[in-house]
């Protein structure tokens, strides 16, 4: 059992959500509701980890998760 941490970006639009591992670059996905964004990236995981297994490359482990942040940017109006 490996665990990453996974971004999610919700589109005020539709509600879809949008999904990248930052773990594992290259993963993008993209799910129409938070549960299934969910599964989407688990899936999109196992997919890029056994491509990374069939080319006999190295699975990279989440030691620490990533941080997340918020600022504040003063901008020109």
């Amino acid at each position: 059992m490996r665990r990453y941490t996974i971004l999610l970006e919700r589109d005020p639009e539709d509600g879809s959500y949008t999904v990248s591992v930052p773990t594992l670059p290259g993963i993008v996905t993209q799910g129409r509701d938070l549960q299934d964004a969910i599964e989407m990236a688990r899936d999109a995981i196992r997919c890029h980890i056994d491509g990374l297994l069939k080319d006999g490359l190295p699975i990279p482990d989440e030691d620490e998760p990533p941080q997340v942040l918020t600022v504040d940017v003063e901008a020109a109006a």
